[in-house]
């Protein structure tokens, strides 16, 4: 059995100081599984733009930009594995800190188990397009699935950042792979429909105004969800106070320019007359039936692959982020101390980790034994964690803006915006109110949150645990 340091006063547990800019920027990537994401968006946008789909992440771009320049300031002068735990706990105290990491904390319990979904729904088609399979039960692949992440992520977190990495670059390239036959068919003139390259995708189509782009971007918003995730590497990047914020930075912009180029050119595909926007709006693997039609099934099979790695990345990453902020919880005895124990071979936090496997483990059971469909567990389980991640936006953002508006008042005007826009994104996500059971997802996200608020009282000298672990932490 491994041999666990110390958690005690003496003997402060301590994660190993070993990432470079590219492992510590794979995980912000790898979180948002940009591939996963391609997957899946685009048709929302398209159902509301029509042609114009790529608009919607163009102006997502923009104010994920704005969300963002909070967490780039503040981790550029706080480095905690905890991250916004210790970022909104440094700038305006232990409370709305602890409520932050809380509801980061909710986010990555769930958000793994969406990642293996992913695998799961992504290997069935996989299994069902080379003939394997034809409907594969998901339980066994989302197994499989958690299974390979623990191993992944207990070997250290050099190898957990180096695989995010490896699984992302695959699957983007399988993705412009795909691009480029598009692009190449449609400057030659042989696309399947005829159509050809048409600037009418930046251009909103008559009847279509400002409320209903701005309904699309929010779709186009939670497609960079996980940008702030390398925050969670501050006491295992090397200069970590100039590494994460080029990370996040790098996230955000990566994002940006790969998600509009590929909606782009899915627009075109598809075709941008109105035969070609119902079969976007109505497609359900649009990446697949474009592959299909431009190169033939065995590029779409891939695709399948593709997107089931870009999934177990974001697993990977995801359980990374939410085995720190157990670990600091831990740590600063605001949650059992075992969960700070550091393994002395790996430098990983294995019982944070273990705890967040079994978590996952729980959740992924007990939505087999209930007979839910693979959809219904990713789709339950990503609402679940994307309201919880919007208020840590909102938070974040209060508490950059509380920060940085002291030394100048044109400080206020980003993370203001990024208030706003989180702020705007999250009320989309619950009014008007959805459907059963989705209406009742926020109420458990509330609850989540009330709990972490009642904690902050029952937790003995909980402001001044906060305080000391958060100062030791920087000493450190």
């Amino acid at each position: 059995m491994t041999k666990l340091d110390s958690a005690g006063p003496a003997s402060r547990p301590a994660l190993r100081r070993e990432l470079r800019f590219l492992e510590t920027a794979a995980v912000s990537v790898g979180v948002m599984a940009p591939t996963l994401a391609m997957s899946v968006t685009g048709v929302a946008a398209a159902g509301e733009l029509g042609r114009a789909a790529p608009l919607a992440f163009a102006v997502a771009a923009l104010g994920v930009g704005f969300v963002a320049y909070g967490f780039v300031r503040l981790a550029g002068e706080f480095s905690h594995a905890g991250s916004v735990y210790a970022f909104v706990g440094n700038t305006h105290g232990p409370r709305p800190g602890f409520l932050a990491g809380w509801a980061l904390l909710g986010t990555y319990l769930v958000f793994p188990p969406v990642s293996i979904m992913g695998v799961a729904i992504f290997g069935r088609a996989l299994l069902s397009a080379t003939g394997l399979a034809g409907d594969a039960d998901w339980y066994p692949l989302a197994l499989a699935a958690w299974v390979v992440i623990w191993v992944l992520a207990a070997r250290g977190v050099r190898p957990t950042t180096r695989s995010v990495l490896a699984f992302e670059v695959v699957s983007v390239c399988l993705i412009l792979v795909l691009m480029g036959a598009i692009c190449w068919r449609l400057a030659a003139g042989t696309a399947p429909g005829g159509q050809g390259w048409s600037g009418a995708v930046f251009v909103l189509p008559p009847g279509i105004g400002l409320s209903a782009l701005t309904v699309a971007a929010t779709a186009g918003f939670l497609a960079f969800a996980g940008f702030e995730s390398a925050g969670s590497l501050g006491e295992e990047s090397l200069a970590p106070r100039r590494v994460i914020p080029r990370a996040i930075v790098t996230a955000v912009v990566f994002g940006a320019v790969f998600y509009v180029a590929c909606i782009t050119v899915q627009t075109l595909g598809f075709g941008t007359g109105a035969a070609g926007v119902s079969g976007f709006r109505h497609s359900q693997a649009p990446l697949g039936d474009l592959a299909r039609r431009y190169v033939g099934t065995p590029l779409a099979a891939l695709l399948d692959l593709g997107a089931a790695l870009s999934a177990l990345g974001a697993g990977l990453g995801g359980v990374t982020v939410a085995a720190r902020m157990m670990f600091a919880f831990g740590r600063d005895g605001l949650a059992s101390r075992r969960l700070s124990g550091v393994s002395v071979a790996t430098g990983v936090p294995r019982r944070a980790l273990a705890a967040e496997m079994l978590i996952g483990l729980v959740l992924l059971t007990a939505f087999r034994l209930a007979g839910t469909s693979a959809l219904n567990v990713f789709f339950y389980l990503a609402t679940i964690g994307t309201l919880s991640l919007l208020v840590m936006y909102v938070l974040t953002n209060v508490a950059a803006a509380w920060h940085l508006g002291r030394g100048s008042l044109v400080q206020l005007v980003p993370p203001v915006a990024g208030v706003l826009i989180a702020g705007f994104v999250l009320y989309h996500n619950v009014w008007p109110v959805p459907p059963a059971p989705y209406r009742f997802l926020p109420y458990l996200v509330l609850g989540w949150l009330l709990a972490g608020l009642a904690l902050t009282t029952a937790i003995p000298g909980f402001t001044a645990k906060v305080d000391d672990g958060l100062e030791r932490a920087a000493a450190g």
